[in-house]
């Protein structure tokens, strides 16, 4: 069986409820601006459909190569953790596969507290990425710093590999080989 599609997960979303959506530019015509988000519908006072309350939501670019992938900001909030994360993972992942060239993708675990550093390395790793660097206080780390926003753990994936594991956290085991 094959991985689902963007689509396909966009009805996963639905059908728990929760509305995926994507936002993709092409500035200058090089490369691709993301942000994937995940919401769902408020109530308003009456019971009726209220404003929609953001759950998730991941940002990053794609430059036009096999390794151009980089996710700058992955922030999941509120009720549904567990389904929020993984859907906006596949979601971004299968995007990826599906419409560039990407099929690597960089990450920072950004160190902003050593707590929060090493769940972000372990969610991660969970993932599947694996670490390639550290960014940190050094001459030579200057210019990624600036374009990452900050020092960390510089981390590489394989596209395909972080679709499955985000898959099977869904609970859609049966969609993927």
């Amino acid at each position: 069986m094959t991985m689902p599609t963007l689509e396909q997960l966009e009805q996963e979303g639905q059908r728990r409820g929760l509305l995926l959506r994507l936002q993709v530019g092409r500035p200058l015509g090089v490369g691709w601006s993301l942000r994937v988000g995940v919401a769902r519908q408020g109530t308003g006072q009456s019971g009726k459909a209220g404003a929609l309350q953001l759950l998730g939501e991941l940002k990053g670019w794609a430059l036009p190569t096999t390794g151009g992938l980089r996710l700058d900001t992955l922030r999941v909030q509120g009720e549904q953790v567990a389904a929020v994360a993984p859907l906006i993972c596949a979601a971004s992942f299968a995007w990826a596969l599906e419409q560039t060239p990407c099929r690597q993708a960089t990450i920072l675990a950004i160190r902003d507290s050593d707590g929060q550093h090493r769940r972000l390395v372990r969610y991660f790793r969970s993932l599947g990425f694996l670490p390639l660097r550290e960014l940190a206080a050094g001459p030579a780390d200057l210019a990624p710093r600036l374009l990452w926003g900050g020092s960390g753990l510089l981390m590489r994936a394989e596209c395909t590999e972080v679709l499955s594991r985000s898959v099977r956290r869904l609970g859609l085991v049966q969609n993927c080989s």
